[in-house]
Parts: C-alpha cells; sequence; structure tokens
C-alpha cells in the first residue's frame, strides 16, 4: 500500500484506487492509527475488496472531524463519547455497525516501580503510577486510546497534567511511537493489546488488563453525506460479513483472540435525549 505526504495518512486499498496516474473515484474509509498499526488495515489489504477503498488513518479525533465535514464516506473509530457527539447527535451518522473489540492494557518497564500489576482496577493501577511519580507517557492527540486514558484518570480522582507534574509526558504522537518514548524512558502507557503485541525491540511489558473497563470498541459508520451510489452501503455490509470474521479470526502471542465481536446488529443511529 502506498502512502502519501498528507497531514493524515493516506492508504491506498485495491489497485484500482490506486493506479499512478489516474484519478479512479473511490470509497473514502477514515480509521484510526491502531487500526492500521494493529495489522487489520493490512489484511483489509489481503482481501481485495471488489469496492475501489482510499483509506484516510489519523487519530479518532481528527477522523471523526473529518466525517462530520462530509470528507470521508465511512469511518471506524474507537471514540464512543465523540462519536456520539460529532457524528450521531447532529445526525451526520447514516448507519450504525458494531464491529470489533480489542483490549486495552496498562504496559510498563518489567521493574514495574508503581506496582500496576498488583491493582485490583484500572482506576486503582493509575492511581499507583501518580503516587508513585512514575513516568507515564501519553498519546494527547485526541486518539480513542487518548480518550480512554483520560477516562481512567478521571475515575482515579488523578490530574496528571497539574503544574509541576512532570512525570507526565504528553507525546502527541500515535500508539507506537509513544509506545516508543514510553519504552526508552522505562515508563509507563496505555496500549491498545494488539498493537502493543506487533511491536518489536522494546522491553515494556503488558502489567495490567484485568478490568472490563479496557474494553476497545471499534464501530463502523456509513456518513449521510457519503457518495450517492451506495458504495458506502455496499462496503460496510462486505466489511461486516467478510473483514470482520477474519479479523476474529487473528490471534495474539500465545493463542488469545486479538479481537471479538461487538454485540449489535447495524442500525439507525439514535441521538442522546434532548437533541
Amino acid at each position: 500500500m502506498r502512502r502519501h505526504p498528507l497531514v493524515l495518512a493516506l492508504v491506498c486499498v485495491t489497485q484500482a484506487a490506486c493506479t499512478r496516474g489516474t484519478q479512479v473515484a473511490a470509497l473514502r474509509l477514515g480509521t484510526t492509527t491502531t487500526v492500521e498499526q494493529s495489522g487489520a488495515l493490512a489484511l483489509l489489504d489481503s482481501l481485495h475488496p471488489a469496492i475501489p477503498v482510499r483509506v484516510v488513518v489519523g487519530a479518532s479525533g481528527t477522523i471523526l472531524h473529518a466525517a462530520a465535514a462530509g470528507d470521508l464516506d465511512v469511518v471506524i473509530t474507537h471514540a464512543p463519547t465523540l462519536e456520539q457527539r460529532l457524528l450521531i447527535d447532529p445526525g451526520h451518522a447514516a448507519l450504525r455497525c458494531p464491529f470489533v473489540v480489542s483490549r486495552f492494557a496498562i504496559v510498563g518497564p518489567p521493574a514495574d516501580p508503581a506496582h500496576v500489576a498488583a491493582a485490583a482496577t484500572a482506576a486503582e493501577a493509575f492511581r499507583r503510577i501518580a503516587n508513585a511519580r512514575a513516568a507515564f507517557v501519553s498519546r494527547a492527540d485526541s486518539s480513542g486510546t487518548h480518550i480512554k486514558e483520560l477516562s481512567l484518570w478521571k475515575s482515579a480522582a488523578v490530574r496528571p497534567d497539574a503544574p509541576g507534574n512532570t512525570w507526565y509526558v504528553q507525546a502527541g504522537g500515535d500508539q507506537a511511537a509513544t509506545l516508543r518514548i514510553a519504552d526508552e524512558r522505562a515508563a509507563y502507557a496505555l496500549a491498545d493489546v494488539p498493537t502493543f503485541t506487533r511491536l518489536t525491540g522494546i522491553d515494556l511489558r503488558l502489567l495490567f488488563i484485568a478490568d472490563t473497563v479496557l474494553g476497545n470498541p471499534y464501530t463502523l459508520y456509513v456518513i449521510r453525506s457519503a457518495s450517492p451510489d451506495n458504495a458506502a452501503m455496499q462496503f460496510s455490509s462486505w466489511a461486516m460479513s467478510d473483514w470482520r470474521p477474519r479479523l476474529l479470526a487473528v490471534r495474539l502471542p500465545g493463542g488469545a483472540a486479538a479481537f471479538e465481536p461487538l454485540d449489535g446488529e447495524c442500525a439507525l443511529p439514535v441521538a442522546a435525549a434532548g437533541q
């Protein structure tokens, strides 16, 4: 897959969408860096979807703003609160399809100076990091991972970016880059497990994963302003029937499933009460 020098990484899927020197109309699919870095996009490419697809990769917040502006036809993101606020409540989403769910984990140095592995909950693990003033590297990029991290700090009743908290590092980068910074600093971070397990050359370890709040749900949306030729609806149907089962078959080192099915069927999204 060729990459283009855009602010958002553009990934061409299928030769029809990427022929050198030829402009071919293609479905505009927006998705997140963890979908790319977990290997899910490579799997999509290997399946050769019949509909030409151009994939824009960025943080969930960036992708959702682009979709709301009508610049994308389909999105797959993992930031439920942002999806509700930016797509569903304003009426930009024509179809919502629960796609897959992975797991987040708190990763850190093997010595685990904050004793995160002994925590009972993810919130307690975050409190232990703050109390120990142990280095923590945040993506700080409005990604689904960053939004989940912020919700965990809130549950822990910790304001990590308070003045004087030099242990809290805001990287402003994607998942892989953030984890490599954390590795260099022997720091903690929040990681998408399928993405983390694909990284090589790092010493970080999975330290805490046993909390239901660490679910990482990916949802597919067809955008209401999508091209009128029904390609977006066709792609969503293909993604659910062909791409999704292949993702569910992916295994992590050790044999555990990288992705689980996300409950529910494709349906018209419902705006929040009072909208």
